[in-house]
């Protein structure tokens, strides 16, 4: 099974990946992780991927792709599938990656789409709190202190929050993120691979909508 995994920051992809890759047995490839080995194995798009990120320039699309084709052609993607997280990122990496897959005789079985409301996604992302005295984590949702404003492992009433955190800042990252991934989802939509999933559920909610979404995909 050959499929790609979609969703807002907050949306909970990386959790439900785990549980695709567990049950499916497909291979996980992140574009942080093909970027790392490409560059550690020194390809030919790793060592030109590394050239951009040793002068700090960003990596251009044609090499992010190169890359990309690069893992999709290995044995194991033939043998058990994938699971494309992160990429693509643009409606130009869509269309790129239709073409690679053409080229490369893989055919794209589904797009599993994690759907939140993005006001939920900015509650959930911009909740954390960090004591500045001893480190320790919070979430106002998720994970509060006892006592309000009081770190419960040091008393520290000292608690911040860290600039991207904030729910303003949060808020931006999601609507460029929206922006960008709105054409892409429109595209495999007309393509007739989209499974929305709805994400506001019970994490196991949302694993077991996804299960009978790529039964029946299966059948």
């Amino acid at each position: 099974m050959n499929l790609l995994i979609m969703g807002l920051p907050g949306a909970g992809k990386g959790t439900q990946a785990e549980f695709i890759v567990k049950n499916y047995g497909v291979n996980h490839i992140s574009t942080g992780d093909m970027f790392r080995a490409a560059m550690k194995n020194e390809t030919e798009m790793g060592k030109l991927a590394k050239s951009f990120i040793d002068k700090g320039e960003l990596v251009p699309d044609e090499v992010t792709n190169g890359i990309v084709k690069e893992r999709l052609a290995q044995d194991d993607i033939k043998a058990s599938g994938f699971l494309l997280d992160g990429y693509p990122r643009t409606i130009d990496q869509a269309h790129a990656l239709d073409t690679m897959l053409e080229e490369l005789g893989i055919k794209l079985d589904a797009v599993v789409n994690i759907v939140v409301n993005p006001d939920i996604l900015v509650d959930r992302l911009s909740g954390r709190y960090i004591c500045r005295n001893c480190g320790a984590t919070y979430h106002k949702i998720f994970n509060p202190t006892k006592v309000e404003g009081v770190c419960d492992v040091c008393g520290s009433h000292d608690l911040y929050q860290r600039a991207d955190d904030v729910p303003e800042t949060v808020k931006n990252r999601l609507d460029v993120n929206i922006k960008e991934s709105a054409p892409i989802i429109e595209h495999y939509t007309e393509l007739g691979l989209v499974k929305n999933i709805e994400g506001e559920q019970e994490i196991s909610q949302v694993t077991e909508d996804i299960k009978i979404a790529l039964t029946k995909n299966l059948k």
